[in-house]
């Protein structure tokens, strides 16, 4: 056990004294074939210390692959939960002109936080290159690169409720009811335990294969983030490794400043987390859905659509009850896939009601009958309640020996590996739904539609949302803007998976780049109404150009000195995370030292 999980909180600045100038690495990481890399004698006494969880990796789809494992890697891909048990893949196969999934040269199979202090001393002592995979959903690539050491920590999945949790430090008063999580369990895991089980509620993320600690590490939005906040905003203590190996505890009474930076400054960069507490709350009675389309035949039908919505939106459901997605479709279809908390059955309805009676006496539009369905929300995440009463919405893992709590939302099965051509990300202020306004923000989506399908995540914004909840985010390390924002517009699109060695799919550059120029110029014609808007780091585009301040905003300057009291070398590198600016795209070379 470490010093600082004997004696508590230890300033910030102290954790660099672990690091001396004889472990600093050089400009340049170790890659196989070079003096530095570890020889197999290393090697095995890593393995040793680990109790054999070093393993050495090859993609499936390598060559010298047998045609028999080739041929069931690429029926297994079309289950995100096979992906994520294969250490040697990852959820997103690539992104054009960016990055490919390349497998890294070993894993340690971490089953406690003392394995994956053996790997970060390793990677240290020995100057790798060093990864961590727990959901493996990066879009940015940051859980695998070639020749790294990679921590996996999919193992360590335990999830345990508990009904009155002090942090380490903290004062008795602060008791709360909880959940401990660890780092590679995911929100699957976590719901079956906390609400189908426990008959609570935790903020997690909306896609049930993604990891726990990965998310609320980027901040981390669920479906119901309008009533419950971020996930990073309800983190209320970490287990994390460091860069010096040692196991710290990080809360608001004890190690503070790392503790914030844990809560949205982006997983990967300040240590590894195996373990989160996050706060739990009553159940509402019911979840429930409101699922629909709604086609206009003109031009300016759609236009005058994409306006009633807008301002149906601001007056009726620009609150903490409603949340998920309205997608602008193909320049003429309205989709409606948006779900609710706190609302019974006819409440839903009746919010909805003036909206589809607009609709309805217009004869220029398509309106099939909506869906609208409320359920208990003990169920919403409950396996056996929807192969009962809706098999169409879930998908279990049907391999022998999966768990029973292991379902995705069938719709989420199309991003199961998939190579991106282009994603763009923005949030939109709330200012824009005033009267006055709405003009200027219909006219941009309406702009941006006619260029590429426009998706706006109303549960990845915060504005509308109870003061509580913008409180506790308003104290994690997210873009401020977060606050201000009554949407997300996402647009992107990708095609297939694309692994490399993967038989039969070759990614179509060409195709993909003019995908990835329709879909750039859609999100300019929707930033007309939001010049300078923040993005989403989980959620953005790889090649965002002024990344510092569109993730983090005025909250860059103390991140960045929270990486150099922690991590003042760099093991801890991906792509656009803080202090990245210090090395290369590939994380491998040193291009300029942090200022004093």
């Amino acid at each position: 056990m470490s010093a600082a999980l004997l004696h508590g909180a230890m300033p910030t600045a102290a954790l660099a004294r672990g690091v001396t100038k004889a472990d600093v690495p050089g400009r340049t990481r170790a890659r196989p074939g070079t003096a530095q890399w570890p020889g197999a004698r290393e090697w095995q006494a890593l393995r040793t210390q680990t109790e054999g969880r070093l393993l050495t990796l090859t993609s499936p789809f390598a060559h010298g692959q047998s045609e028999a494992v080739r041929l069931e890697a690429v029926a297994g891909i079309k289950n995100p939960y096979y992906i994520g048990d294969n250490p040697a893949l990852t959820q997103t196969s690539g992104w054009q002109d960016a990055w490919s999934s390349r497998v890294s040269a070993h894993a340690v199979a971490a089953v406690h936080a003392a394995d994956v202090a053996a790997a970060v001393k390793f990677a240290r002592r020995h100057n790798l290159r060093l990864v961590v995979k727990g959901g493996g959903h990066s879009y940015f690539g940051a859980s695998n690169a070639p020749d790294s050491l990679l921590v996996w920590t999919r193992a360590m999945k335990e999830v345990t409720m508990v009904d009155a949790f002090v942090a380490q430090g903290c004062p008795q008063a602060s008791s709360q009811p909880a959940v401990h999580v660890g780092a590679g369990a995911m929100w699957a895991d976590a719901y079956a335990e906390v609400t189908t089980r426990g008959g609570r509620y935790v903020q997690g993320g909306g896609c049930t294969t993604v990891g726990v600690a990965g998310l609320v590490q980027g901040g981390g939005f669920g479906n119901f983030s309008k009533g419950f906040g971020t996930a990073a905003g309800n983190l209320i203590e970490a287990e994390v490794v460091t860069a010096d190996g040692e196991v710290r505890i990080a809360n608001a009474c004890t190690n503070p400043d790392l503790f914030w930076a844990l809560k949205g400054g982006g997983g990967g960069s300040f240590g590894v987390v195996t373990r989160m507490t996050l706060r739990t709350h009553a159940l509402p009675a019911f979840f429930g859905a409101v699922f629909g389309e709604v086609s206009a035949s003109s031009n300016e039908a759609w236009r005058a659509l994409v306006a009633r919505f807008v301002d149906f939106y601001g007056a009726s459901l620009f609150n903490e009850h409603w949340g998920e997605t309205v997608t602008l479709k193909d320049g003429k279809t309205l989709k409606l896939s948006m779900v609710f908390q706190g609302l019974d059955d006819a409440q839903a309805r009746a919010a909805w009601a003036p909206f589809f009676a607009w609709v309805k006496e217009r004869k220029e539009y398509s309106f099939p009958e909506p869906t609208i369905m409320a359920i208990p929300a003990r169920h919403f995440w409950d396996s056996k309640f929807f192969q009962k009463h809706a098999p169409g919405f879930i998908t279990v893992d049907d391999r022998a020996g999966a768990s029973p709590d292991h379902h995705y939302w069938t719709g989420d099965g199309e991003q199961a590996g998939w190579f991106i051509h282009g994603y763009q990300s923005a949030w939109l202020p709330a200012r824009l739904l005033a009267p006055e306004r709405q003009a200027l923000l219909v006219d941009a989506l309406c702009a941006a539609a006619a260029q590429w399908d426009v998706a706006l995540h109303f549960n990845k914004a915060l504005a509308g949302a109870p003061k509580w909840a913008l409180d506790a985010t308003r104290n994690t390390a997210m873009n401020p803007a977060v606050l201000d924002a009554f949407a997300l517009v996402i647009i992107a699109g990708g095609g297939g998976p694309a692994f490399p060695g993967m038989p039969g799919k070759a990614v179509d550059e060409a195709r993909a780049r003019q995908a990835a120029t329709r879909i750039r110029s859609a999100m300019d014609a929707v930033l007309t109404a939001a010049p300078n808007a923040g993005a989403y780091v989980s959620e953005s585009d790889y090649f965002q150009a002024r990344w510092q301040d569109a993730y983090w905003g005025s909250n860059y300057a103390r991140l960045a000195r929270v990486k150099g009291a922690v991590d003042p070398d760099g093991l801890f590198v991906v792509h656009h995370g803080v202090g990245s600016e210090l090395w290369s795209a590939d994380g491998f070379t040193r291009v300029k030292r942090a200022s004093a």
